[in-house]
């Protein structure tokens, strides 16, 4: 069984389709046709059944695809290691985030470790709070930024660099928008913008709400932070945002106010996966963050 035939298998797989494969990896479609053939008679079973032009996996093709691609990642995992081992000062360094975290923190983070390690370079991964959570747990990511961070579990390591608070954004026009501060049961009569129902921060803002005693009016969701703040910014209605994604892009006609009673605080920092050790490349990335936020001050 080689390398090769895995790879080709797994390229059919996904396309559904010969054809395709051999014009995505840029061989002979009878190249592929014939690897496919020596691995199915290596392994005694057929992978693939046709289906007028395509093809289709069998029951034990699936099975076999699940496997295949896991010990795919894992070699190509271990191919990483070996380059990066030799010179980790130019390795790639994959990392995940939620929008909440993109407009500031992450900037800030890979601005810093680009100043001391110019040479490594990023492949950057927007995802949702769950959707991050499971990629570093499959192999799809080693690290990934998130705020909060989850319980520690037997598949998780978990590093906080900071704490924050999380802050009322009101349109410029509201009668709280004066305020030092508020107390977030003053909002109870508002129209709220929120996160959809599954993102952690519709939740955080939301057991914040009932917290103080009532359920947020909520009138209109978004799945971007900007585009919440442009409701807010419409007059649409209030938000509650972590006070980090407030810093360098509060919008026109809208005020951040605190919130003072119940005080809403998140946790910020990075996973990792425990079932695997880190490229090298990486663990340098996550002793620097760590060690920036223990110096840089705002951050408690």
């Amino acid at each position: 069984m080689e390398l090769r035939q895995l790879r080709y298998f797994v390229a059919v797989a996904e396309r559904e389709h010969i054809s395709e494969a051999a014009e995505h990896l840029r061989v002979a479609q009878s190249a592929i046709s014939r690897q496919i053939a020596n691995l199915e008679e290596e392994l005694g079973a057929p992978l693939f059944e046709r289906v007028g032009r395509n093809v289709k996996l069998t029951p034990i093709g699936k099975t076999f695809l699940e496997h295949t691609i896991v010990a795919l990642k894992a070699i190509d995992f271990a191919a990483k290691q070996v380059e990066e081992y030799l010179d980790p000062a130019k390795g790639t360094i994959k990392v995940g985030f939620p929008t909440s975290l993109a407009s500031y923190v992450l900037p800030t983070i890979i601005s810093a470790f680009k100043k001391e390690y110019p040479d490594v370079s990023f492949h950057l991964r927007q995802g949702s709070y769950k959707y991050l959570i499971e990629a570093v747990k499959n192999r799809e990511l080693n690290l990934a930024l998130l705020g909060p961070l989850p319980p520690k579990d037997e598949t998780l390591n978990t590093t906080v660099l900071f704490s924050e608070n999380i802050h009322a954004l009101l349109p410029a026009n509201h009668l709280l928008a004066k305020r030092e501060n508020i107390n977030l049961i003053e909002l109870r009569h508002d129209h709220f913008v929120m996160f959809p129902e599954g993102y952690i921060l519709h939740k955080v803002a939301v057991d914040a709400c009932k917290s103080a005693g009532f359920v947020p009016k909520i009138t209109s969701e978004g799945e971007d932070m900007d585009a919440l703040k442009g409701l807010v910014a419409a007059g649409i209605g209030v938000s509650l945002l972590p006070e980090s994604s407030l810093y360098d892009s509060t919008p026109r006609m809208t005020v951040r106010i605190p919130i003072a009673n119940p005080a809403i605080r998140r946790n910020v920092g990075i996973i990792t996966p425990t079932t695997r050790v880190l490229a090298p490349s990486e663990e340098i990335f996550l002793d620097f963050v760590a060690q920036f936020y223990s110096r840089v001050s705002g951050f408690q």
